[in-house]
């Protein structure tokens, strides 16, 4: 490491493709990608790559604060995750509005910033990592015709399930996914058709558009929840099934720009990743819930999604 210094001032005077490629910025990301991972010379090459690749595909997130833009791939190195595309992508860029103010007449003002979403695949690798679990299968699509059962008992959680082949009626009622913790003991997650339909219901309300010519309101929900001749997405609801099976695991470390598909942002951590005075550095304020479409991870890495199923918020995305 040479004494090449980050100041936010020099980040914000970079243009948006620039930052990963400034000198400083690389030597950050390899330093910290070899203290917790190793390799980070060849995590560096290959992530920059894929970063800006999303950046120059995208004109609106390159519109995102240029602190933002260093945060979200800096905390790719923290993570060890990678931006790599594919059927199983570990992570995507989110460009997500934060209100940073209100004016005089009551409007607020919003500011537009690059968040790092760990998806389902991802976070399996992150809790892996981390010690607790020994590993997870796939989620496993249950049908109208299967027989199946799930039992609770005093915490002992069991699944019987039976594939019925053929499957005649192309209707999914369940999926779920067995996880080995690690103690060797067995957890399930599980989603039913009336977990996702009302997912489904969330998804119409907070993408309604509002048609002037008929003076209404129309609802439109994520098309991949209607994907298979009315049915949903077998990839979207793995990812689906993927992110609830962890709500209510124990936190994991995650950059402070960064965001688990499962659960709101981690608190920053203490230690200082970034490498940029705490006297200047801007406040990063985690987000509240974007309730915008899921991103579509059967296909691959989708790189304008948002995450969350809930209420509707202030804050969105772009």
């Amino acid at each position: 490491m040479n004494n090449i210094q980050l100041t936010v001032a020099a980040i914000n005077a970079m243009q948006p493709l620039d930052i990963v490629r400034d000198d400083a910025v690389r030597e950050r990301f390899i330093q910290i990608y070899d203290t917790l991972w190793g390799g980070g010379e060849a995590a560096y090459e290959k992530e920059s790559i894929y970063f800006n690749a999303i950046l120059r595909d995208d004109e609106k997130k390159q519109k995102a604060t240029k602190f933002s833009i260093f945060t979200a791939f800096i905390d790719l190195a923290v993570c060890g995750l990678s931006l790599e595309p594919g059927s199983r992508a570990l992570c995507y860029l989110v460009g997500r509005n934060y209100k940073i103010g209100t004016e005089s007449n009551g409007k607020g003002i919003y500011e537009g910033r690059l968040v790092l979403t760990v998806s389902g695949y991802g976070e399996l690798v992150l809790r892996a990592r981390s010690g607790q679990i020994q590993h997870a299968d796939n989620p496993v699509m249950v049908y109208e015709e299967d027989d199946f059962c799930f039992s609770d008992n005093n915490g002992r959680k069991q699944v019987s399930y039976t594939c019925k082949i053929p499957h005649t009626s192309n209707h999914i009622v369940a999926c779920y996914m067995r996880i080995t913790r690690a103690d060797g003991s067995v957890d399930y997650g599980i989603m039913l058709e009336e977990d996702w339909l009302r997912l489904q219901e969330y998804s119409a309300k907070n993408n309604r558009r509002w048609n002037k010519e008929n003076g209404v309101w129309e609802e439109n929900p994520n098309e991949l929840y209607k994907q298979r001749e009315g049915m949903i997405d077998t990839g979207f609801l793995a990812a689906k099934c993927i992110k609830h099976a962890f709500k209510t695991y124990p936190k994991v470390r995650i950059g402070r720009g960064t965001e688990l598909e499962s659960q709101q942002p981690d608190e920053p951590q203490d230690e200082d990743f970034y490498g940029v005075s705490k006297a200047e550095k801007p406040a990063m304020p985690q987000p509240q819930p974007s309730f915008a479409p899921q991103p579509d991870m059967s296909a691959g890495v989708t790189i304008d999604p948002a995450a969350g199923d809930s209420a509707t918020s202030d804050d969105g995305t772009f």
